[in-house]
């Protein structure tokens, strides 16, 4: 069963092919899994093979194409008429002989769409360069454009009901977060306590249930709190040592990321200092989130309040978030850094995550919120500073 109205799938599609028109596209191609669930519903774990959503002006409705043991998995999830849903047999999965792409360039050929200018998804994820041979080689009248991110462009503001799934991720990342707290102590191995925090992230609350989400937990301990994006090992928890919680919780695809930063013992002083900082910063980009603010104008807002402490951050502070897959939460489009002019909109979701990462330590706080009126208004709620576990 769809988790939208049929309606709000339509609205979503005569965005899309407005954006299309504008691009001059006639047809668009799109392979992103979350573009592919944004337009029609489909939900299904066979991202790793070649699948795509047809838009079309002259389409009423997407055609999706998959693998064809995945095709009653379209038909379970998605809105669509069961004869706008194909799929391609298995003599083409994973063969050096022919490409599901070649299946699928003779499907858009039959519906009379092989003409025109065809748009591509040129840079998103699980879209290979074999792929785009295939259909260039398959399409011969057709000319090809990259649309990479027109379909991202238009998720960037969310309904009501995206807030909704949203804010029920939201719910469960406060459970995420409180069992991680509770799990991490000197002597239990990293492994266990990131188990205690998948029971935590799928189990979800009484009312509902969480997903999967696009990024694994990131446990990063001790000297490895010096870069973001590590996971876990199963070496215990040493006192005397900071360790990072970036995680999330899911809900229909969508998702709520959440960093944090815990200490076993008492914390050095740069560190307490750091993370006092840094807090005050990202507070400080929050309530400069308002509509008509631009993306760059929120990251100066950080970087002014930093400043006293002297601390400098190369990288973006935070990016447009909500509905994905993996490997990133991340919608690819907007981002609070110097240089990106995108103004921001009421109802845009955005996780702004201020990292400080040093040569050997490193502090995470970070926040999901929407924008409104009055700033950024975080979907979760749990205490922002250094939490402490002696």
């Amino acid at each position: 069963m769809p988790v939208f109205e049929r309606h709000e799938y339509l609205a979503r599609i005569d965005k899309v092919k407005t954006r299309m028109a504008a691009a001059g596209i006639d047809t668009l191609l799109a392979a992103d899994p979350a573009n592919m669930n944004y337009l029609t519903g489909y939900d299904g774990w066979s991202f790793y093979t070649p699948q795509v959503a047809v838009v079309s002006a002259a389409l009423a409705e997407p055609v999706v194409i998959v693998r064809l043991m995945d095709a009653n998995g379209a038909k379970v999830t998605t809105f669509l008429d069961h004869g706008n849903i194909v799929g391609y047999p298995d003599r083409y999965v994973q063969s050096t002989e022919r490409h599901p792409m070649d299946f699928i360039a003779e499907e858009i050929e039959r519906r009379g769409l092989g003409r025109g200018v065809i748009g591509l998804e040129m840079d998103a994820y699980y879209f290979t360069a074999a792929a785009v041979g295939a259909l260039t080689r398959g399409l011969p009248n057709a000319r090809f454009k990259d649309a990479t991110a027109l379909v991202n462009w238009v998720r960037v503001v969310k309904s009501p009901r995206e807030l909704q799934y949203m804010s029920e991720a939201a719910r469960i990342v406060e459970k995420v977060m409180a069992t991680a707290f509770e799990a991490i102590r000197p002597g239990v191995r990293q492994c266990d306590a990131a188990a205690l925090i998948y029971k935590a992230e799928i189990e979800g609350t009484p009312e509902f249930g969480g997903d999967y989400t696009a990024f694994v937990p990131m446990l990063p301990t001790g000297i490895g709190t010096s870069t973001p994006h590590l996971t876990w090992s199963d070496r215990p928890f040493v006192a005397g040592e900071a360790t990072i919680l970036e995680l999330a919780a899911c809900r229909h695809r969508y998702h709520c990321p959440m960093a944090r930063t815990m200490f076993l013992g008492s914390p050095p002083p740069r560190l307490a200092d750091t993370a006092a900082a840094v807090v005050e910063g990202l507070n400080a980009a929050l309530e400069a989130a308002r509509p008509g603010v631009t993306a760059e104008e929120v990251e100066a807002a950080w970087r002014r309040a930093i400043a006293k402490s002297g601390l400098t951050k190369e990288s973006r502070i935070g990016y447009s978030v909500g509905l994905n897959y993996p490997p990133d939460w991340g919608e690819h489009t907007l981002s609070l850094r110097p240089g990106d002019r995108t103004v921001l909109q009421a109802d845009m979701t955005l996780h702004c995550i201020p990292g400080i990462w040093m040569d050997d330590w490193g502090f995470e706080v970070s926040e999901c919120f929407r924008v409104t009126p009055s700033g950024g208004e975080p979907f979760a709620r749990v205490p922002q500073a250094l939490y402490l576990k002696g």
